[in-house]
């Protein structure tokens, strides 16, 4: 249950800004709905006066209202303690606190009874918000200092009294604790009368809480207040594995949720027969080897062919076990034995096709797809491309040629006779480059100078007569090279 003052607004909690503790009493741990509040007391019937206050982390106490103080739920009210006062928040009053004081066994007379002194006041509400502040960091010194005394126990919560008067200290430990020299250090380091509590494990996660693996708030943080022993067996009888991580708590306990199904099973198993028990058939003994409660199904195999099982029904195996007793032989497996197989469930249409995680995907492609096409990068300069579609056109052109080539009758080539062109001068090397030009006069004078060199050398090259090379008696003459004519003839290169 929750308050209404713990909506949202503009994304941001309202709340009644308690830090936790709720103001009005209606989220808070282990509460309870007051459905008597709207009903009157018959004629002459006095209100019962008492009432029952909460504390840090559901902690309630039960108090006195001797003076007849008007209190409601939510108010916030200095009670009686050992020493001092403490200030709690009103959780439960009326008619309904003499059922829970019935039910937990709390008597309502005596020397034991503890009272109510007044409605707190600003002064007591701020002493004690100011005190409560200081619990956290509080906490980590004070866990600083058992580690140093090297004590095997943990501090997991602190209290303060409503006066700041005194602080109690739960720790949590196996095995017993001599924590004297603690006490000590912890007076010495902070001041005020210390007292320690040894809580068990589970109490330790009622009183700070948490969400279990069912995603729900613990149960012993909201509404269980009585913890009962939970064993294996439970485990064993409503066939859960054995696995200490999935069947403890936050508590490192076995959970307390093993115990709430428990009495149904066992109930079930009435009409099981115990799987210890072997039947004896016409074809051998049959040993239990797995049961189903909810279907009611057991499993048997003969000895020696484990791995052959045979479904029978509880009462059909009842029978057969009966038979046994009266040392008559029941008939072989497969007369009791059922077809379990799976029926086919209803394939819907589905036109949408949401059903389906890969829908998304691409199909994959074949590997030879892959190596055959394999794709062009992408940053190829466009010299390279114009380059590659020439050599695609010429070859295309000489394909084209050849099959025209094949059907006609094939023709001389007439080659083009070589034309001597070594006593022109190259008109190449007289024309000056525009580009060599700079304004440093000595790179002018310079260029000019190779350029005179390399015209001197041309001439002299062109005057000089032929010589053919003497041919020795033992060689044969040389085949003249015949030129190819599809080639333009460079000048550069015979002047060279």
């Amino acid at each position: 249950m929750a308050c209404s003052s713990c909506a949202t607004k503009d994304g941001q909690p309202k709340g009644c800004k308690n830090n936790g503790t709720c103001g009005t009493d209606g989220c808070n741990k282990l509460t309870v709905f007051d459905w008597l509040s709207n009903m009157s007391l018959p004629n002459g019937a006095k209100p019962f006066n008492f009432v029952e206050v909460r504390f840090k982390n559901g902690r309630k106490i039960y108090f006195q209202n001797s003076d007849n103080l008007t209190l409601s739920i939510g108010d916030v009210v200095a009670t009686q303690a050992n020493s001092g006062h403490d200030v709690g928040i009103v959780s439960l009053a009326g008619e309904l606190v003499r059922v829970q004081m019935k039910r937990k066994k709390i008597p309502t007379t005596g020397d034991d009874i503890l009272k109510i002194y007044r409605k707190a006041t600003q002064k007591d509400i701020d002493i004690w918000q100011t005190a409560r502040d200081r619990e956290e960091k509080m906490k980590v010194r004070a866990r600083e200092i058992a580690i140093r005394l090297e004590l095997k126990m943990k501090i997991s919560d602190i209290e303060f009294q409503g006066d700041a008067s005194k602080a109690t200290f739960y720790y949590t430990a196996e095995e017993r604790v001599d924590f004297r020299q603690l006490i000590k250090d912890f007076a010495k380091e902070f001041s005020i009368r210390i007292e320690m509590r040894q809580i068990g494990f589970r109490q330790e996660a009622a009183r700070l809480g948490g969400i279990g693996s069912c995603g729900r708030e613990l149960c012993c943080s909201t509404w269980l207040t009585d913890f009962r022993s939970v064993n294996t067996s439970a485990a064993r009888y409503q066939q859960l594995s054995l696995n200490p991580q999935k069947l403890a708590g936050q508590c490192g306990k076995l959970k307390c949720c093993l115990n709430y199904e428990l009495d149904g099973y066992l109930e079930a198993l009435n009409s099981f027969p115990k799987t210890d028990v072997k039947i004896k058939t016409e074809k051998g003994t049959a040993v239990c080897q797995k049961i189903d409660i909810f279907k009611g199904y057991l499993w048997y195999a003969y000895e020696g062919e484990w791995m052959n099982w045979f479904t029978i029904k509880a009462e059909d195996a009842n029978e057969m076990i009966s038979l046994n007793q009266k040392d008559e032989m029941a008939e072989a497996l497969e007369d009791y034995a059922i077809d379990d197989k799976k029926e086919s469930a209803f394939d819907f249409e589905n036109v949408v096709g949401q059903d389906s995680l890969t829908r998304f995907d691409q199909p994959k492609k074949s590997n030879n797809r892959r190596r055959n096409n394999r794709r062009k990068p992408q940053n190829t300069p466009k010299k390279q491309i114009r380059n590659k579609q020439g050599e695609a056109e010429v070859k295309t052109r000489v394909g084209n040629q050849a099959n025209e080539g094949d059907g006609e009758s094939k023709k001389p080539i007439q080659r083009r006779k070589p034309t001597n062109r070594t006593n022109k001068p190259n008109n190449r090397n007289n024309k000056t480059n525009p580009k060599a030009k700079t304004t440093d006069a000595k790179n002018k004078t310079s260029v000019n100078k190779t350029k005179g060199e390399g015209q001197n050398r041309n001439q002299q090259n062109s005057q000089k007569p032929n010589r053919k090379p003497k041919q020795q008696a033992s060689q044969k003459p040389r085949a003249k090279r015949k030129p190819n004519t599809n080639k333009k003839p460079n000048s550069e290169s015979e002047n060279a």
